[in-house]
């Protein structure tokens, strides 16, 4: 009977190869998303995720992570002031021969000329008088510290600090082009020459507290890299003045400069909450508030 039953549906009993075809396929292997997920199990899965708080900014804005001072233009301003500093140093010794008497270069007559001087120490003449041995390690000490101080105070500047900007790579150049003439020579070469009738006023004022100072209308000799570190210290101050305004007027109140999302609105209150609260701020009507239990709702009608 049951051989019977078989040959009459043959078509019930799937065909040998597709029985062994089936007990043997591999399972199709999950994508690696859904598989990384599968094997990290989520951390508390019944707990809903935090959103990101109203009213707060999608992103931080570029005025407060901003990007690094540019190192190009600290670059090309420093060499440009070195290059000017140095050329006119070579200048000046092709034109001042050393050992021969050469007539000084009048620029504006009694005011400003060139002329050849060796200063061996640093500006005024500091430390002219000092042993070489002691002089020349010390000035160069000092240089380098003033030279990493200058690099690493630019890569801290703010985007509105233009002022020093520009002050530090001029600085930079200028400091570069006397430590240069004191590894190559051991002194630093000076070449302009300035007098004045209000150097001579300063001079004599200076005298009034120092007796023995001696009151001249001459400037100490000086060249181009002491130029570019006198404009370079002047910015600097200039920036020091505008920074102080700057943290005054931020005390002052003023709209945020950080994108914020509007809060939302808040709900209205449902119905039931606001015959709560007409219940409780029920009042008599003198005014005086209603005693404790009393409502604004009308008295039940008698069932009789």
């Amino acid at each position: 009977m049951s051989d019977t039953t078989q040959d009459a549906n043959p078509e019930i009993q799937p065909p040998a190869a597709a029985v062994a075809d089936t007990s043997t396929a591999e399972p199709e292997a999950p994508p690696p998303a859904q598989a990384a997920a599968e094997a990290e199990p989520a951390i508390a899965p019944d707990v809903p995720r935090l959103a990101r708080p109203s009213g707060t900014a999608k992103a931080i804005p570029e005025t407060i992570l901003h990007p690094l001072p540019s190192a190009l233009f600290l670059a090309v301003v420093s060499i440009v002031s070195l290059v000017a500093d140095v050329g006119t140093k070579l200048w000046a010794e092709q034109r001042f021969p050393e050992g021969t008497y050469s007539p000084p270069v009048v620029v504006i007559e009694n005011h400003l000329s060139f002329v050849m001087a060796h200063n061996k120490g640093g500006a005024w003449g500091l430390l002219q008088g000092e042993n070489e041995n002691v002089r020349r390690p010390f000035f160069l000490l000092v240089s380098v510290a003033a030279i990493l101080f200058i690099v690493t105070l630019y890569r801290r500047l703010q985007p509105r600090q233009h002022a020093l900007r520009w002050g530090l790579p001029l600085v930079l150049g200028g400091a570069l082009g006397n430590v240069f003439d004191r590894v190559r020579y051991g002194h630093v070469i000076d070449f302009i020459d300035y007098r004045a009738d209000w150097i001579k006023k300063l001079n004599e004022l200076v005298q009034k507290y120092y007796p023995k100072h001696v009151v001249t209308d001459h400037w100490p000799t000086f060249n181009v890299a002491d130029i570019a570190i006198c404009v370079g210290v002047a910015l600097m101050a200039v920036d020091m003045l505008t920074s102080s305004r700057g943290r005054r007027a931020q005390d002052e109140p003023r709209a945020p400069d950080v994108p914020v999302e509007p809060e939302p609105a808040p709900e209205p209150a449902p119905a039931a909450d606001a015959a709560l609260a007409g219940e409780t701020s029920a009042t008599t009507a003198e005014g005086e508030p209603a005693p404790e239990g009393a409502t604004d709702a009308p008295p039940p009608r008698d069932a009789s």
